[in-house]
């Protein structure tokens, strides 16, 4: 198994497949643990593929938050667009992680044919996902209600997106 290794919010976006993970992110008015540690977990136990898998994180590094709003949008934008495969996991909790931003990448991205929606059925307000859900189904992007089910999605879809090297292609 190859290595995993974490990209946090501007860092640089390093070639190869990539998975952004994408959901609320823990406010500091309402602190709560970030789910994100969890994911690469679960990304790491699953993944086989035979170059490291790179994850885009929105958090940032040591708690250093961008100088600027737009700073942190723009990475977040390229970000997303880099990744071959796009993790959305949304336990939903209007008091302390509410993914309005979430909400709107989601409806940005749903159409890209990289997108996995992961939607924790005993968040505290799943009744606030079930449009994205329903968008989902619609769209064909697969939905998931734990957390490695949605990574194993996200893998599946990498998987699919990325070309075999030359050098690994049976000849004919």
């Amino acid at each position: 198994m190859s290595a995993v290794r974490l990209v946090m919010a501007r860092e640089p976006l390093p070639a190869g497949p990539a998975v952004f993970l994408a959901g609320p992110t823990p406010d500091e008015a309402a602190p709560v643990p970030s789910w994100w540690p969890a994911a690469v977990e679960a990304l790491a136990a699953q993944w086989t593929g035979d170059q490291p898998l790179t994850v885009l994180t929105p958090e940032s590094r040591n708690g250093v938050r961008a100088e600027r709003y737009e700073h942190q949008v723009d990475w977040e934008t390229a970000a997303r667009a880099h990744a071959t495969a796009i993790l959305f996991w949304i336990p939903r909790d209007m008091r302390t992680m509410p993914g309005m931003t979430t909400n709107v990448e989601f409806g940005l991205d749903v159409t890209n044919g990289r997108a996995v929606l992961g939607c924790l059925a005993d968040c505290p307000n799943p009744e606030r996902n079930r449009y994205l859900i329903y968008v989902a189904r619609h769209h064909g992007v697969p939905v998931c209600t734990t957390l490695t089910a949605t990574a194993a999605a996200a893998l599946t879809l990498l998987h699919r997106a990325t070309p075999v090297p030359p050098d690994l292609q049976e000849t004919k």
